[in-house]
């Protein structure tokens, strides 16, 4: 009821005690209104660290061509995958819009006279690294590709045939109900990959060198 001029408040203040009470209640209260959204996001980043989500972008749509003389890596992990370029990209052609992939995922990876390079309108971005006696490192290495190759591959303790939603031993999981494999290390060969992704928590790359080049990997 609004108070008429003359009139005043026949509440009484509240003591000093009595406001700190009230001032602690809100504060409580608040503090339990923040719990959910701070376990929400705790929760997030476990499950991410757990390889439970993976991080997701859109593809530009351009195949890129990595090599290296040698692969060694712990924690290896492989499945099948879709990959999305942006709405209305250029470089959709007839694919929808979306690549099959195959997801290599590698908890710690070293590679050797690392290349990469990537067509632009008739000449090539090359990348070299790990070229002078100290390799390329790596931690949680993902590459979404269309072709692999090797001279040779080693595998210790490898399971095939897993639904890769249950992995362990790589640093991201497949969908739920996907096919993969999984093993303890891997050791690869002249290895050679058409690529439309690569990611890493951690890309270490001595001896760096980047610029055009009439040729590719």
């Amino acid at each position: 009821m609004a108070l008429s001029e003359g009139t005043t408040d026949p509440t009484p203040p509240p003591s000093p005690g009595e406001a700190e009470r009230r001032g602690g209640v809100r504060y409580r209260r608040a503090a339990l209104m923040g719990v959910p959204a701070l376990l929400a996001a705790s929760t997030l980043v476990v499950l991410t660290a757990q390889g439970a989500l993976a991080a997701q972008f859109a593809i530009s749509g351009l195949p890129f061509t990595v090599t290296a003389d040698t692969l060694e890596g712990t924690g290896f992990g492989q499945f099948g995958a879709l990959d999305n370029m942006a709405e209305g990209s250029p470089n959709a052609g007839d694919t929808g819009g979306q690549v099959l992939v195959i997801v290599t995922a590698i908890r710690e990876a070293k590679l050797t006279n690392l290349c990469q390079s990537v067509e632009l309108g008739g000449t090539h971005l090359l990348i070299t690294a790990g070229n002078k006696g100290t390799p390329v490192k790596a931690s949680g290495l993902t590459t979404d590709s269309t072709a692999m190759a090797a001279k040779a591959a080693e595998f210790d303790n490898i399971e095939i045939g897993g639904d890769a939603s249950t992995f362990d031993k790589p640093p991201v999981k497949g969908p739920l109900g996907s096919f993969g494999q999984q093993a303890d290390t891997v050791s690869i060969k002249n290895v050679r990959q058409t690529n439309y992704a690569t990611t890493a928590t951690r890309f270490t790359l001595p001896d760096l060198h980047m610029g055009f080049s009439s040729k590719g990997c």
